[in-house]
């Protein structure tokens, strides 16, 4: 629901808006279904341009995750409506957290966009009622905590969710709290600022070319394209990779790829370059790569590979100073 008390029609701009991020995020998980089948690089979109698209994508969502509430409720809180939304995104939430945990237990989405979604649209209800500048401020401070309120304390797996632990957690998607709950508080002070000077009474006439309305109908109905498109391209490329298989790369690319995607968590990429050469020419020099590659390593290299991982890490820090953030 996207109406304010004095809007009586869709507004077709955010429907195109929220259009355009399914399709920017579409071609996001495009790239990362040819890299889990084997045709992309190894953590190619976790890195650089990607990452930023990714981020930019999430930002975009939950930003008009913001505006959204606004218009619903801005005027007038409708609890029916709110309650029936708040309960499709969580039970969304909740199927994506099951399917992943059974399909890749290793990284599965425990709290990604849509959870983020159900919290931040309970969590926003009280900023509707507040002045657009202090919510603005409650961004700003909910975007800038992970950088100085990081705390060991949160490293338990039932804190997660809130985005404070010392290292952030593996998963295929992950959205927490801080600082991803800026982007709504963002889009309620936006909308507030907007509705105040009459922008979207004004947006409300607005017709857009008849070329946009596919775009505008995914917008319209963006979480059901959100749970179907993933499913869809993922069985395009299952279908593909039965004709025309991957080639695989040598096992070295693949290994230092991951390691360096892995590693990119928590540190920079020049870091992370040198680190992970260091690790893969040791364990080749002393014979112990294929064991490490296999995931079955002998005691011994199990207790040699943590040697190597700290002398590693020590060279690295040596030779790229700093190299412990982005």
């Amino acid at each position: 629901m996207q109406r304010s008390a004095n809007l009586k029609s869709r507004l077709e701009a955010i429907d195109l808006a929220r259009g355009a991020a399914l399709a920017a995020m579409a071609v996001y998980h495009f790239a990362w279904d040819l890299e889990f089948f084997g045709y992309a690089p190894p953590g190619m979109t976790a890195e650089g341009g990607w990452k930023l698209f990714a981020r930019a994508i999430a930002t975009s969502f939950l930003f008009l995750v913001g505006v959204s509430l606004w218009l619903a409720h801005g005027r007038g809180f409708r609890l029916k409506p709110f309650l029936k939304r708040l309960a499709m995104v969580a039970a969304a939430a909740a199927a994506i957290s099951l399917v992943t945990w059974l399909v890749v237990p290793g990284g599965f989405i425990f709290f990604g966009i849509l959870h983020q979604i159900a919290l931040a649209s309970v969590l926003g209800l009280p900023f509707l009622r507040l002045p657009a500048l202090l919510t603005l401020a409650a961004a700003v401070l909910v975007a800038a905590a992970p950088h100085f309120a990081r705390h060991a304390f949160f490293d338990h797996p039932a804190l997660w969710w809130v985005g404070l632990s010392s290292v952030n957690p593996r998963s295929n998607d992950y959205v927490p709290l801080f600082p991803w709950f800026a982007a709504v508080l963002a889009g309620i002070a936006a909308a507030r600022m907007a509705d105040a000077v009459g922008l979207f009474s004004r947006m409300a006439g607005r017709a857009f070319a008849r070329w946009t309305r596919p775009v505008q109908l995914a917008g319209r109905h963006s979480l059901a394209v959100y749970l179907l498109h993933q499913p869809a391209l993922i069985g395009g490329l299952w279908l593909a990779s039965q004709v025309l298989p991957a080639a695989e790369a040598p096992r070295e690319t693949q290994f230092t790829r991951a390691c360096v995607a892995q590693c990119r968590e928590t540190h920079g990429a020049d870091f992370c370059g040198h680190y992970c050469v260091c690790v893969l020419e040791d364990l080749s020099a002393e014979g112990r790569f294929d064991e490490v590659y296999a995931g079955a390593p002998s005691a011994e290299t199990s207790r040699r590979l943590q040697e190597i991982v700290s002398a590693c890490t020590f060279d690295a820090e040596l030779a790229v100073p700093g190299g412990d953030g982005e």
